[in-house]
């Protein structure tokens, strides 16, 4: 008889949290980070690291900088091309003589200035080709490089020589205009890359890791620091199939870890449209081999300084 009324107390727990419609469920999980990782788009010595591991900083606060050099020489030498071709179009619509040998003679200084870039840059391709540092092919590049600016330079004090000689054409206004308008293009790119040589933080976090120090080389594109912000923190738990249908996109769930303090709230952003085995991060005995589906909710900003990621959560429906 005991038997009978044991059977008869699991059917009917079996059908009240099958009629309950899992709200007094509690779901495991755990707090996601997702970072963003801070790299120039141009490779340099690593020239300042300005926020330490483990630091906080705000947004627009500068985490590293690199070296700057060629690329404020190759601003000074692009912003002097500008004011050569500005003053060959003033020049050629005024064809008086001494103003037009004054133009030439900026289009020189310009190619004097570019010859000189290209010489310290083949000179600094040529140190890291000693070391191995960079392929022979880079080091012909620079090389090239710095032979083109030389023949430009001849060409510019050619035109310079021909123009002491002869009047400008008012014909070749439109040529030069153009000019002007490639060289203004060249020297707004000259800026944006030497802009690009320090790093803020777009938003307030934490920085999470470095990985670089100063006086290193930093390829193009590589990570030089990871960075934590406040709002990139997500709780991720597991639902099982019979309970998703009651979760949304915008509902409200409330969420307990250790360490946390009192329980606090988090909104519902994502629920995924296929279900999944219990990851093994999700350490429950009883929902291991089960099929569940993947819910992410969003906490406050606020809450950043308590919520680590890799810290167990328990999930329950917002009320509960």
């Amino acid at each position: 008889m005991r038997g009978v009324f044991r059977r008869v107390a699991v059917l009917a727990g079996v059908l009240l949290a099958a009629c309950g419609g899992g709200r007094d469920a509690v779901w495991n999980g755990y707090v996601e980070g997702e970072f963003v990782y801070l790299a120039a788009p141009q490779a340099g010595y690593l020239k300042t690291l300005d926020a330490a591991r483990g630091a906080r900083v705000a947004a627009g606060e500068q985490v590293f900088a690199l070296a700057s050099d060629p690329d404020a020489q190759a601003l000074a030498s692009a912003e002097a091309r500008v004011e050569a071709a500005r003053s060959r179009v003033d020049n050629l619509s005024e064809p008086r003589r001494p103003p037009e040998i004054s133009a030439l003679e900026a289009q020189v200084h310009a190619a004097e200035t570019a010859l000189r870039l290209a010489t310290t840059q083949l000179a600094q391709q040529e140190a890291l080709a000693a070391s191995r540092f960079i392929s022979q092919a880079r080091l012909d590049e620079a090389r090239a490089a710095r032979d083109g600016e030389a023949a430009r330079l001849d060409a510019a004090r050619q035109q310079l020589a021909t123009y002491r000689a002869s009047f400008g054409r008012k014909a070749e206004v439109a040529g030069a205009r153009a000019e002007l308008e490639a060289a203004g293009a060249e020297a707004e790119l000259r800026e944006w890359q030497l802009a690009r040589k320090t790093v803020a933080a777009p938003a307030a976090g934490e920085i999470a890791e470095t990985y670089f120090e100063p006086g290193e080389w930093v390829g193009a594109g590589q990570p030089v620091a990871s960075l934590l912000p406040d709002g990139r923190r997500r709780v991720r738990f597991y639902v099982p199939e019979r309970e998703v249908a009651g979760l949304a996109p915008g509902m409200a769930v409330t969420v307990r870890c250790d360490g946390c303090g009192e329980a606090f709230e988090a909104r519902i952003d994502f629920v995924a449209p296929e279900a999944e085995y219990t990851p093994p991060v999700i350490y429950s005995e009883k929902a291991r081999a089960k099929l569940v589906f993947r819910v992410e909710a969003v906490p406050a900003p606020a809450l950043a300084a308590i919520l680590r990621p890799g810290v167990p959560v328990d999930v329950v429906a917002a009320g509960n």
